[in-house]
């Protein structure tokens, strides 16, 4: 017996749904990928990209690890943000975080996980640099803030990348936002970080920076 048979016919119902509702939906699909949106979020299985905003498959090009991390020496990471930026030539790259993310919790500890403990290296820095004001917060602030200030790291790491510098040089039209989402309302949160330019990044990172610890 075939495993996981259940997933194979819910795919089955959806294909079908979609082709009620479109009959030319899969041929189009099929066709081309030209997404407007890059979309770097957490693994996390509770925050699916194109669902919380609302894109079918083939608006919305994806990539998703631990703690929607941006690290300038994760090539695939990179090879997702050459390929949206130079190759889709998408409009808007959107770093989502979320709160409660597992990720960003473990980066807080003084515990070992294992392999993951070199990745979440990246978040404990993160820490280190806002460590004045995040350890003067309570423990549910502190977490909450440390979400929103990942996300904003993230967003610095994106806009210093030589793919979205060498767009920017280019004249290509290419945003970068920093947007957080709530597993408890279901809602997008924008933390007022859009950066369009080389020249807005230092300003508007110190801006979005205080404006979360707040």
């Amino acid at each position: 017996m075939r495993k996981l048979k259940h997933l194979f016919e819910n795919n089955r119902a959806w294909a079908e749904r979609m082709t009620a509702h479109d009959p030319t939906f899969f041929q189009k699909l099929s066709s081309q990928q030209s997404p407007e949106y890059l979309w770097i979020g957490c693994a996390d299985s509770r925050v699916p990209a194109n669902e919380i905003i609302g894109l079918l498959p083939g608006e919305v090009f994806v990539h998703r690890n631990i703690a929607n991390a941006v690290i300038h020496t994760d090539l695939n990471c990179l090879s997702v943000i050459q390929y949206g930026v130079e190759v889709l030539k998408v409009k808007h790259i959107i770093v989502c975080g979320h709160y409660g993310c597992g990720g960003v919790r473990a980066a807080m500890q003084n515990q070992e996980y294992g392999l993951i403990d070199n990745w979440l290296r990246h978040l404990k820095d993160i820490y280190q640099r806002h460590s004045e004001v995040l350890d003067s917060l309570d423990d549910a602030a502190r977490f909450e803030h440390f979400c929103e200030l990942n996300v904003i790291e993230q967003v610095y790491n994106v806009c210093h990348t030589t793919i979205v510098q060498g767009a920017w040089r280019r004249g290509q039209a290419l945003a970068v936002h920093g947007w957080i989402y709530g597993l408890g309302d279901g809602l997008l949160q924008d933390l007022n970080l859009c950066i369009t330019s080389a020249d807005d990044i230092q300003a508007l990172y110190r801006m979005a920076v205080q404006s979360s610890l707040l």
